[in-house]
């Protein structure tokens, strides 16, 4: 959950003032081997979550590294622009 927390507000921090929101589209996540974290059961908690609104459809990404980490590395919006 808390990985969907950050996505969503750092999204809403990102929008242009007065212009339409953005639109998760995918996200990446590091996810070290010394985490305490299974990477297939996060990969499946994170496609439940992405599953509803307001993500609907995002896609998440994981990279196994070494290590402890557990950190988002990136978040692919949709602006809803024409260059999209």
């Amino acid at each position: 959950m808390e990985i969907c927390r950050i996505a969503e507000e750092q999204t809403a921090a990102a929008a242009s003032p007065g212009g339409p929101p953005l639109r998760l589209i995918g996200l990446g996540v590091q996810v070290g081997d010394d985490a305490g974290v299974e990477p297939e059961n996060l990969q499946f908690c994170l496609e439940a979550l992405l599953s509803q609104p307001p993500w609907s459809g995002a896609r998440a990404v994981i990279e196994r590294v070494e290590g402890d980490v557990l950190r988002l590395t990136y978040l692919e919006v949709d602006d809803g622009g024409p260059n999209d």
